[in-house]
């Protein structure tokens, strides 16, 4: 299973690559399009066409996107009734506003809308695979709305569209609008008035009934003509005739920019958009297009950054409101994201205008104010300025505190710098009230950091790239008329806008590269030492614990947090971005909630992700609580003391192997661990022998390992063989005699047939003798496990490696081995994130329970996750 996820990552890590690389490419090669259609067009016919813009222009498009936004809310309704979970309609709106006003500047709608959602309905008490259907459902209402408007307006119209010089004939239009309309009314047909069910790997999804597909397409159409209308009306000079033929390059260009994952589609839907529509007025269409942009884009994402900001600032100033709300704890994992995506687009400003010619009259303003060294250094200071929040934005999205402090002080800087490079005030007014708003949710970025250290990702870097292309693009259309020579890098002088554009976008440039190979060259980090704690406490808790797995605290490779009141304890381990807790917590049960809520919450403030392992059922009501999906592991075998006997049809070979034992020389004998430093060299020899029969090496975390300083902890069980040690085992018992069990159990390569048989069956009957109740032989991984047709995922892949998984690890003859005991079996399992996160989670897991985990004392263990290595032909017990 671990080769399975690793093969997967690797996988998934070359296809991200391939995705990243074929999104930059597309990205380019859209503004490379742009720069071809808009060859002819000067940047002063641009101006002159975004001035000559309506105030009643403006206002119409206004309308049309408020009335675009209030209809996309209906996209969550119908979706969360098809599947049969409906929620008030601000519920969905919220969602809905939230992840489109996202989606659409930032692109990639599963990552920015889809999370703005599991946010909002995750907090209304919908589950992922509920969220899932929610997105897919409103995924299928834009397309199938898309589709069939785009077909109608080709099956109606008489008139010729060209796309770039080639013209459909019309009769190609009406014949393939009609065909695909006809495929539409076949499948509302067959939809009926019940609907169907989709069943895709086990997941299924509820497909809208024909009364439900039809009032998909008509708020999908409703929403696409508003939407294509708030750009129609920013057009000079077109007639109503001709929105038919805007609406299929509108559509065209909508889908080419989803298709391609750009980031908000930029450059991509206005290459298309103008290729479709030759005809057009080249710069009033661009202008039109940048209008579009700022009021459809750009306008409502301030909104909502604005909206979500106010609230989220206002609920960390009522801490007693905050703790109770579930609105504004919707709006607390909103607000960052919006925010984020408010700074990333003010480093866009910052770019596009270093990019772009100052005004003159303001520049001959400026020249009385500032020397002009000051305002060249201000114009290269303001580019990077812009190009750092770029790289800063995704440390806000994930709450950082060094990221807070940086882009603040970035974006004031950034409001002087516009001041002195050109007397842009409005720049200077939209970076700080972007910091007015970051200022007002200070409190929501708490999660401590290096600054930089861990989230320049290589999907962020090629974001920034595609910016930062953007702005350059932008330049070399404003400057394309300027003959580029050698001298211009060295101009210095108030009119000299394409040298400061040259030497801001080499600036900018270097900055990139710095940034891409500084995350290559940066090193890991791991923190060092271990979290302590005070014996008083540790050992109070043991004093109480009616687990025999408590005692792993001992093993000195744990860190630990304790409770409140200091009378219970858990411990874990990081790894990677792993928090990984070792079992329940141990103390009064009271305590457990306190301590794993405590220990989610610093895993989240860490950027990390919490798992936990080996998990009774007592402590699932808490781990449902956190949030985490629930997975059985195994099952531990409990051996009944009172019960135990040998007598019997059952004890048949337990009987046998016994009276063989000891007819071969074999004696038991329990040493106190004040004796256990005496004898640590024998232990030691037959520790080694057994290593290196079974090719193995110490593991850790989950098991103790062969050290002196732990084994003197306990009581130890031995076989002897003419008095020489050929086995042995340290004993773990509770201090009120519930439960007894061991950790290592070793042996010798010669010893009598039967010795470990022998040794369990003797320490049993000690334990029977001193009145524990019952003995742990520890877990069966993957034991209990079926694989019935609605069985998750991982329940149909456990059954199936612990049935066919012999060669690897023999699964079913150690459950075979401990049956022999006639134990009673109970569940364990693992509780982490869901989808990607728990598969990440697992693989820290087995490199922390192996041995190989970074910073850890031993290694090199080639062995399954779990926490005893099988023993073959005689299993030890397996946690």
């Amino acid at each position: 299973m671990t080769f399975g996820l690793r093969m997967l990552n690797s996988a998934k890590r070359h296809s991200t690559a391939l995705a990243l690389a074929a999104t930059v490419a597309v990205a380019f090669l859209g503004f490379f399009a742009l720069h071809r259609l808009l060859l002819e067009v000067r940047p002063a016919d641009v101006k002159a066409a975004i001035e000559s813009l309506s105030p009643q222009q403006i206002a119409i498009a206004l309308a049309c996107t408020v009335a675009s936004y209030l209809t996309l809310t209906l996209y969550d309704v119908l979706a969360l009734k098809i599947i049969g979970k409906p929620l008030p309609w601000r519920t969905a709106a919220l969602a809905s506003f939230t992840s489109y006003t996202l989606s659409h500047n930032l692109g990639v709608a599963l990552l920015t809308g889809g999370s703005a959602r599991y946010r909002v309905y995750s907090a209304a008490g919908l589950v992922s695979g509920d969220i899932a259907r929610v997105i897919a459902m409103a995924s299928l209402t834009f397309w199938s709305g898309v589709i069939v408007m785009a077909s109608a307006a080709l099956a109606i119209h008489p008139a010729t569209i060209a796309i770039g010089t080639y013209a459909v004939p019309i009769g190609l239009q009406r014949f393939a609008g009609i065909a695909l309309l006809s495929v539409a009314a076949v499948l509302i047909a067959v939809a009926g008035k019940r609907g169907r069910m989709l069943t895709i790997w086990g997941w299924s999804l509820p497909l809208p009934s024909g009364r439900q597909a039809l009032a998909q397409i008509a708020v999908a159409g409703v929403d696409l003509a508003f939407a294509s209308a708030a750009l129609f009306v920013l057009v000079p000079d077109v007639a109503a005739s001709a929105f038919p033929i805007f609406f299929l390059a509108y559509a065209l260009a909508i889908i080419v920019a989803l298709i391609t994952h750009v980031p908000g589609g930029i450059g991509v839907f206005e290459a298309v958009f103008v290729a479709c529509l030759p005809t057009a007025g080249k710069p009033e269409l661009f202008a039109a297009l940048i209008a579009y942009r700022i009021v459809y884009y750009l306008m409502p994402l301030a909104l909502g950054a604005l909206l979500l900001a106010w609230h989220e600032g206002r609920q960390w100033r009522q801490p007693v409101a905050r703790a109770m709300s579930g609105a504004q704890l919707i709006a607390s994992g909103i607000a960052p994201t919006m925010l984020s995506a408010l700074v990333f687009l003010g480093g866009i400003v910052l770019l596009v205008s270093g990019a772009l010619p100052a005004i003159p009259l303001r520049m001959h303003a400026l020249r009385a104010l500032v020397p002009l060294p000051f305002s060249e250094a201000s114009h290269i200071a303001a580019s990077l300025t812009g190009t750092a929040l770029l790289f800063l934005t995704p440390g806000l999205y994930r709450r950082l505190d060094g990221a807070f402090w940086l882009t603040r002080s970035l974006l004031l800087a950034g409001a002087v710098f516009s001041l002195l490079k050109g007397i842009d005030y409005e720049e200077a007014i939209i970076l700080t009230s972007i910091c007015a708003l970051l200022q007002w949710t200070k409190q929501s970025f708490y999660r401590r950091t290096r600054l930089t250290a861990d989230f320049l990702s290589a999907g962020w870097l090629a974001t920034v790239a595609i910016a930062i292309g953007l702005s350059v693009w932008v330049g070399l259309f404003a400057f394309k008329h300027v003959a580029y020579q050698d001298q211009l890098w060295w101009q210095f002088a108030r009119h000299a806008d394409a040298s400061r554009f040259l030497r801001s976008s080499f600036a900018v440039a270097v900055c990139l590269v710095i940034a891409a190979v500084w995350r290559l060259l940066r090193p890991s980090s791991h923190p060092g030492g271990f979290d302590t704690i005070e014996p008083a406490i540790r050992d109070a808790a043991l004093a109480g614990t009616s687990s025999s797995e408590s005692f792993l605290a001992l093993t000195g490779d744990k860190y630990f947090l304790a409770s409140e009141s200091g009378d219970a304890f858990l411990m874990y381990r990081l790894q990677g971005h792993s928090w990984i807790v070792m079992g329940d917590p141990v103390g009064p049960q009271a305590a457990w909630s306190e301590l794993l809520w405590r220990i989610r919450e610093l895993a989240d403030a860490a950027q990390g992700r919490i798992l936990l392992y080996q998990i009774s059922k007592s402590a699932l009501p808490i781990a449902i609580e956190l949030g985490l999906q629930l997975v059985k592991y195994g099952e531990e075998a409990r051996v009944d003391l009172e019960r135990f006997s040998l007598d019997g049809p059952s004890g048949k070979s337990l009987r046998y192997a016994e009276r063989r034992a000891a007819r071969e020389g074999a004696t038991f004998q329990i040493i106190a661990k004040e004796d256990v430093p005496a004898v640590m060299p024998d232990l030691h020899r037959v520790s080694d022998q057994w290593l290196i029969a079974k090719n193995f090496a110490e593991k850790g975390f989950s098991v103790g390992r062969f050290d002196p300083a732990y084994l003197s902890q306990f009581d130890c069980a031995v076989v002897r063989q003419a008095g020489k040690i050929v086995a042995f085992a340290n004993i773990w018992a509770t201090d009120n005699r519930e439960e007894i069990s061991i950790d290592l159990m070793r042996h010798a390569d010669s010893m009598p047939y039967g010795t470990m048989d022998f040794l369990f069956i003797h320490l049993m009957q000690w334990g029977q003798e001193q009145g524990f109740r019952r003995f742990s032989l520890g877990l069966a991984p993957l034991s209990g496990l079926e694989a019935r047709r609605l069985a998750p995922i991982w329940a149909k892949a456990g059954a199936f490696l612990y049935r066919h998984g012999e060669a690897l690890y023999g699964f079913e003859g150690l459950r075979a081995y401990k049956e022999k005991f006639s134990p009673h079996w109970e569940p364990r399992y693992i509780a982490g994130p869901g989808g990607t996160p728990m598969a990440r989670a697992l693989i820290d897991l087995q490199a922390l329970v192996s041995g190989k985990a970074s910073g850890h004392r031993s290694a090199h263990v080639h062995s399954p996750v779990n926490k005893r290595l099988a023993l073959s032909p005689s299993p030890a017990i397996t946690r």
